[in-house]
């Protein structure tokens, strides 16, 4: 039995209007001891006015959208109570529901029941939280791919690929000795692997790109000062954010902003001009550049072009190696048509404006484009977790069938991917193999 729970579905904040969701076994009991109509006969999806009444006392004039499970978002009966937007009302209809034998929601509990119900899988449970939290249009759109099935009909050739050739496995050990079935050996398990492997190596690399479009990536921006960083940060965010100065070590802390190039998010992080400090706060500063750049999934080192790479431009780039980088050459606007030619540096000027070469350069650095919007991916990192866990099984399942492992021990290994893609999907991982078994064979006719 699923108590009936309730949550404000709106912003609890004074509006036109507000919704209530009721939801679970009962719930229409609770809304016909203070409606003024009865909605017990009720079989469809309906809407009926009516008045939210206690004791005799009118509360509201609502809208209720009734709906009579499964043809609800949760799969049980639920009802929408629709009432003007005023947190008095809100808060006099949500006290009534619990008197009435309702409680209030935990967190996602509404996804959580829809799940239970087999309305979705919790990729597609998933997908409704990142919906609600997406920053851009294109880690929306990546989301509603996964809301509408789309990624989890990645998993689905895998997870028949295995059971397959799990079951073709269990009836070889289990049933020698009829000869009309096909024969398990190595090289069945080697090409079934290797062809997953493959399709995992996609996912995956999918999934990488998917998930820098709906995270979106930390880029610190450092240099020394006055090579143009805030002028940069400000140029990148469309916003004078940033003090510009020509006075050193003007920005003494983490400025921070978000912009959106090309698709990708970018949390941009100015900090602190790179040199020996004068002084404790400017080396707090300086130390926390430091702090930034270990947390940055970019770096980009801005250096002044009019005067090349100095010593301490060299010792941040030593700095950052290892992490993903790209040397910016500001002040392109002081320099000459000659002093340009130089076409393995990457020159910019964030006085002008002219940083176009740079957010191309950032783009090719995660290797985003528009067909990354467009392509449902498994993309968080429970789901690449365990495809990576896949792709170890599938791995250690043909090293031991090149191996000659008996196939009833290389079947474990299977065994543990084939319960990773369950994961993926939310399925109950008690692998019951015989389904697979029955549905493909004709086992002791």
């Amino acid at each position: 039995m699923f108590e009936p729970i309730l949550a404000l579905a709106t912003p609890p904040l004074k509006s036109a209007l507000a919704i209530i969701r009721l939801s679970g076994d009962g719930c229409f009991n609770i809304i016909n001891k203070c409606f003024s109509r009865d909605i017990s006969d009720i079989e469809k999806r309906t809407i009926v006015i009516g008045n939210i009444t206690s004791d005799g006392t009118v509360i509201d004039n609502v809208v209720l959208l009734l709906y009579k499970g499964p043809h609800s978002y949760t799969g049980e009966d639920m009802v929408e109570i629709i009432c003007h937007g005023s947190m008095l009302i809100v808060e006099q209809i949500e006290t009534l529901l619990i008197q009435n034998g309702a409680r209030y929601a935990t967190n996602g509990e509404y996804t959580s029941r829809a799940f239970l119900h087999q309305k979705m899988d919790l990729v597609q449970a998933e997908a409704v939280n990142d919906i609600i939290n997406a920053t851009s249009e294109e880690a929306k759109n990546l989301s509603m791919l996964s809301l509408d099935g789309k990624t989890s009909e990645l998993i689905y050739p895998i997870k028949e690929d295995l059971a397959a050739l799990l079951s073709l496995i269990e009836v070889n050990i289990d049933y020698p000795e009829y000869e009309d079935i096909e024969v398990a050996n190595k090289e069945s398990v080697v090409a079934t692997c290797n062809k997953l492997i493959k399709t995992i190596d996609k996912l995956i690399k999918n999934g990488e790109k998917g998930k820098v479009v709906k995270d979106g990536v930390n880029a610190a921006i450092i240099g020394r000062p006055n090579v143009g960083k805030s002028t940069l940060l400000n140029t990148l965010l469309g916003e004078n954010k940033a003090i510009v100065s020509n006075i050193a070590g003007t920005t003494r802390d983490v400025v921070e902003g978000d912009v959106n190039i090309g698709g990708l998010t970018l949390h941009l992080l100015d900090t602190a001009g790179y040199r020996k400090a004068t002084n404790e706060i400017e080396e707090m500063g300086i130390e926390k550049t430091k702090e930034m750049i270990k947390k940055a999934d970019l770096v980009l080192v801005v250096v002044d072009a009019t005067q090349g790479i100095t010593k301490q431009d060299q010792d941040l780039i030593k700095l950052t190696k290892g992490k993903p980088r790209i040397v910016v050459h500001n002040k392109k606007d002081l320099l000459s048509e000659n002093e340009l030619d130089n076409e393995e540096l990457l020159y910019i000027s964030s006085l002008t404006g002219d940083i176009s070469d740079l957010t191309k350069a950032i783009l090719k650095k995660f290797k985003v484009d528009e067909s990354v919007y467009k392509t449902p991916s498994l993309n968080n990192a429970r789901q690449l977790g365990l495809l990576l866990n896949i792709k170890e099984n599938l791995e250690a399942a043909k090293k031991d069938a090149t191996s000659n492992v008996p196939l009833d021990l290389v079947s474990t290994h299977l065994y543990a991917a084939y319960q990773s893609v369950l994961d993926i999907l939310g399925e109950d991982n008690k692998v019951d193999i015989s389904k697979e078994i029955f549905s493909r064979f004709c086992v002791g006719k």
